[in-house]
């Protein structure tokens, strides 16, 4: 068995920095690492072919100091490994990467391939689906574990969804990216360094790989940086004090009233301010709202697709379609037009019911090439990650994921505000390609009003039915049914590894209650298990950005506070007066948890009945 690990070089989070003056990243001085998700696929190739027999080839595409990565996976167990080192490369965005890496990958004949869910600098996670596209391949992304059955030429794997886990097979050969419980990280020894230095490393041209210049590169890459913004996330940092804790929780208290806090919030999540004046272009004009439902209604994130997407069309003088697929969901056409729909193409199918990424991107990118659209969003979610980067790489788009808002510029061109290097910066990126494509973070948009009075041309679209399912659903596990809801709630509480069990969670439990609040974790908290990988926030995990945000027990590592950064108001509670999550939040109280979380509850529960 041969197995293909695509790793990317990345600098080190915490040694990154913006030059200010030029908005670009200072890359002198700055170490540079293997992607984490990236080492954690390596090591499960390892773990395979030590089990089934083969070879696992590292692939990555680079500058020269790219070596270093490769030299680093040769020493964790790669066999050999192969650069793709020429200037032809430079400036590639993720399609024009996916094809150089498609282009290497197909000279291999490989059994599996394997990626990383996404690259921790950039975090777009499109490379792995973009490739699985352009190779014809089925795909099975976030995998949290993986088991290879020779005989039957068959993987199963279990992987991370939004709602819990879903058991998927699918035959080889095939493209699995990553999730971080899918191998245990580790870092070589000098011995396996040194053992590492008689293996292999094939260093590839673009000439060599066969492909044309015109699809490489920056020349070949559909989207483009436009510059850094540096975020501010700057806060006052106060931490209440007293004599005892009841003289903190009685300020705290009163500053959340004051803030609006069982009333009408006096607060908003930290946003930048965009305009919304009209704008001429000379392009198409249409935007596209791909929709997705969950338990038979509307996903909260579709609302605010919606609300973004009436905004732009409305600058542009253009229409707001949205695009149904899914099983049993015609029903929800009068709710897509009493949130701004003005036509609604829907596509239903069995099939679409259970998550077949093939269809819903075969279906979606039929209907694009024959309406043209001069936008088309989607949610960046299981679904939304899944088929977004097949449609584009299909159809030669440009993708920008994850954003965090859209905006129009002079020309009327979408800007999208991408989020780099674990939150630190925004990037505007534009495209050169129609339509413009991006997925959009749950949670931080605003959410489309409904009008009972709106109505929809409602088109069906064409659903062929030759395409055989690839990757199986085998079984569900719904382990974390709520955690969606923390993409739109307005209070949010986070549990770190200081409330010390799982046991102990019971002392957050009548907080939530009080404040009508969702919990969410840390990642050594999920590792733990003390509550579902799907609550985590952070680098790793999903972003919130609720009105009130309160960290118990939680340190304030850089690689948490990334996710919560656009909260409106972040409140602290730790017994260490030392813990850098004070330097991150407006208001902190130095006091153990399980003394000022049940103070506070009570003056909650008094103040919330007056």
């Amino acid at each position: 068995m041969r197995i293909v690990v695509c790793v990317k070089q990345v600098p080190v989070m915490a040694a990154m920095q913006i030059d200010p003056a030029t908005k670009t990243l200072r890359r002198e001085g700055v170490p540079l690492e293997v992607s984490a998700f990236d080492v954690r696929a390596l090591l499960k190739a390892v773990e395979l072919v030590g089990v089934h027999g083969g070879e696992v080839v590292a692939l990555t595409m680079g500058p020269p100091q790219a070596r270093q990565a490769l030299d680093d996976c040769l020493a964790l167990g790669a066999h050999r490994a192969v650069h793709l080192c020429d200037r032809a490369f430079a400036g590639s965005d993720t399609l024009a990467t996916a094809r150089a890496l498609a282009a290497a990958i197909a000279r291999e004949h490989a059994d599996l391939i394997l990626c990383g869910r996404h690259s921790v600098d950039a975090e777009t996670g499109q490379v792995g689906p973009e490739l699985a596209e352009i190779l014809g391949l089925a795909q099975i992304t976030v995998a949290r574990t993986l088991a290879v059955d020779l005989s039957l030429r068959r993987v199963t794997a279990e992987r991370e969804t939004d709602e819990g886990f879903e058991t998927v097979e699918a035959t080889l050969p095939v493209l699995v990216t990553a999730a971080e419980d899918l191998a245990p990280e580790r870092f070589p020894s000098k011995a396996e360094r040194e053992q590492a230095k008689q293996k292999s490393v094939t260093t590839v041209t673009a000439v060599e790989l066969g492909l044309d210049a015109a699809a490489l590169g920056s020349n070949g890459s559909p989207t483009w940086v436009a510059g850094l913004e540096i975020v501010d996330s700057k806060r006052a940092g106060q931490v209440l004090g007293g004599a005892v804790p009841e003289q903190a929780v009685d300020e705290l208290v009163r500053v959340l009233l004051e803030r609006g806090l069982f009333g009408e919030w006096k607060i908003e999540a930290r946003e930048e301010q965009r305009s919304h004046a009209p704008v001429s272009r000379s392009g198409p004009k249409d935007v596209w709202v791909v929709a997705e439902a969950l338990g038979g209604r509307l996903r909260p994130v579709t609302h605010e697709l919606l609300c973004k997407g009436a905004e732009l069309a409305e600058r542009l003088a253009g229409t707001l379609t949205a695009v149904l697929l899914g099983s049993g969901v015609a029903s929800l056409t009068d709710e897509l037009a009493a949130r701004g729909a003005q036509q609604v193409l829907l596509a239903e199918d069995d099939r679409l019911g259970t998550g077949d990424t093939d269809l819903a991107a075969a279906i979606l990118a039929e209907a694009i090439r024959a309406r043209q659209p001069g936008i088309v969003l989607l949610a960046s979610t299981t679904v939304g990650r899944d088929v977004a980067p097949r449609v584009a790489a299909r159809l030669g788009l440009g993708l920008t994921g994850d954003c965090l808002d859209l905006d129009l510029d002079g020309q009327g061109r979408l800007v999208q505000y991408k989020p780099a290097f674990g939150g630190s910066v925004v990037a505007p990126i534009l495209s050169k390609t129609w339509p413009e494509m991006a997925t959009l973070r749950p949670g931080l948009l605003a959410a489309a009003s409904r009008e009972s009075g709106r109505t929809a041309v409602v088109e069906q679209l064409v659903v062929a039915h030759a395409a055989p399912v690839r990757v199986r659903v085998v079984a569900r596990r719904a382990s974390a049914e709520n955690a969606t809801a923390l993409d739109n709630a307005a209070v949010v509480i986070g549990v770190g590894k200081g409330v010390g069990s799982r046991e102990n969670l019971s002392v957050i439990e009548p907080l939530a209650q009080v404040l009508d609040a969702g919990i969410c974790a840390t990642r050594d908290v999920t590792d733990e298990g003390w509550l579902p990988k799907q609550y985590q926030v952070g680098l790793t995990g999903r972003a919130v950005a609720p009105k009130l945000y309160v960290a118990v027990g939680i340190r304030g590592a850089m690689e948490h506070m990334v996710g919560v950064r656009r909260a409106g108001l972040i409140v602290a509670i730790n017994k260490n007066a030392k813990a850098p999550v004070f330097k991150n939040a407006d208001y902190g109280i130095v006091g153990d948890y399980a003394q000022v979380v049940p103070i506070l509850v009570a003056r909650l529960r008094v103040a919330r009945d007056r």
